[in-house]
């Protein structure tokens, strides 16, 4: 079965090249670039508007509005920080949103820091009951305000449990961090790994080289299984797998989106091929299956079988594009029912492949079949 969008939240495109609304409504949402569902429930770290959209059962149609609202006082507001002094509620352009064994936890990306509530909150406005990232609710500092820790991130955009390990993509820090035997790490524990540096105080693009095999230059998203740890390296354009996940910093075994291990090269244009990369987001896996958010090229690539290992494999189809060659925004047409701009964060649910669809301020749906 060819995969096919069923469901579309957010607005409607008014038509021709225009972008579907972007107000701080129940049903809109501004440049989305999260999302998580598990088929029953969905939510959305609506970054531009600064909080997380839950609907806490299945939207009934295309559009339907949000039932609940984090990082806002209401479904209305928007805003970074809001809540002012209070900076236990309020977010800052949030990325990653999951529920991790029941408990929603938050990227506040830009409030450099990983926030946990006690489940997933049926109230507007809630306040998180544990940070990670900094010493309290109210530091909102980059590093704490000092040099990277292996307790401090900056700019934390993605996370995931692999293999037991909690993971945290520290964007800024252009590192992974890993904590051992745990969903969602006490605030001063320090992370148990570092990937991408030489240790929990450097944070050099590339460890301070044009392109390092071990090293990392915006790592973004994260996920994987048993056998294979995969990070999203959005700046080197490309996706690493560790087989099998690290238990020490180490050079990967799997390179995509680039011939080798020691290649960074950024193809703007077309034919863009199956092989390629720019600027890849996310990463989620499907029944045995890759799917990788190819954000620049505005597409989203799967992989029929995951690689585990070796360089330069090409992806078996495209989602958004006409074929592989492609990578226009909307196919350099109006907005379609089946078309992307800019696709950010993935989520996989069964046979549900969840798209927030940032540049389109909505977030789609896709049934892989």
């Amino acid at each position: 079965m060819t995969p096919r969008p069923v469901l579309r939240l957010g607005g409607a495109s008014p038509g021709a090249l225009a972008l579907p609304p972007a107000a701080a409504e129940p049903g809109l949402m501004y440049a989305p670039r999260g999302v998580w569902t598990d088929g029953e429930r969905l939510l959305v770290a609506d970054t531009g508007n600064h909080r997380v959209l839950i609907w806490r059962a299945w939207p009934s149609s295309d559009g339907a509005p949000a039932d609940v609202v984090v990082g806002q006082p209401d479904l209305f507001s928007e805003g970074p920080a809001a809540g002012g002094a209070d900076r236990r509620r309020g977010l800052n352009l949030p990325t990653g949103v999951g529920v991790v064994d029941g408990d929603l936890v938050v990227a506040d990306a830009w409030h450099h820091r990983l926030l946990r509530w006690d489940g997933v909150p049926d109230d507007d406005f809630a306040a998180p009951a544990q940070v990670l990232g900094q010493p309290d609710h109210e530091a909102v500092e980059p590093n704490r305000g000092g040099d990277p820790s292996a307790t401090s991130f900056y700019w934390p955009f993605g996370f995931g449990v692999v293999a037991g390990t909690f993971w945290v993509a520290d964007t800024g820090n252009r590192r992974v961090l890993g904590w051992h035997g745990t969903s969602f790490p006490g605030r001063e524990r320090p992370a148990d790994l570092v990937l991408g540096q030489s240790s929990a105080t450097e944070r050099d693009d590339n460890r301070g080289e044009v392109l390092a095999p071990a090293g990392f230059r915006w790592p973004h998203g994260v996920a994987g299984d048993d056998s294979t740890l995969y990070v999203a390296d959005a700046g080197d354009h490309r996706v690493v797998g560790f087989s099998p996940p690290p238990d020490a910093d180490r050079e990967p075994d799997l390179v995509l989106g680039q011939p080798d291990f020691t290649t960074m090269a950024e193809f703007k244009n077309r034919p863009q091929g199956a092989s390629r990369m720019r600027f890849p987001y996310s990463v989620a896996l499907h029944d045995g299956s890759l799917v990788v958010a190819d954000t620049s090229n505005n597409r989203v690539l799967l992989w029929d079988h995951a690689p585990r290992t070796g360089a330069g494999a090409p992806a078996d189809r495209v989602l958004a594009q006409p074929d592989m060659d492609a990578n226009g925004e909307n196919r350099w047409d109006a907005v379609l029912d089946d078309s992307l701009c800019w696709p950010y964060g993935l989520c996989v649910a069964g046979d549900l492949l969840a798209i927030a669809d940032s540049g389109n301020n909505r977030v789609m749906v896709w049934d892989l079949g």
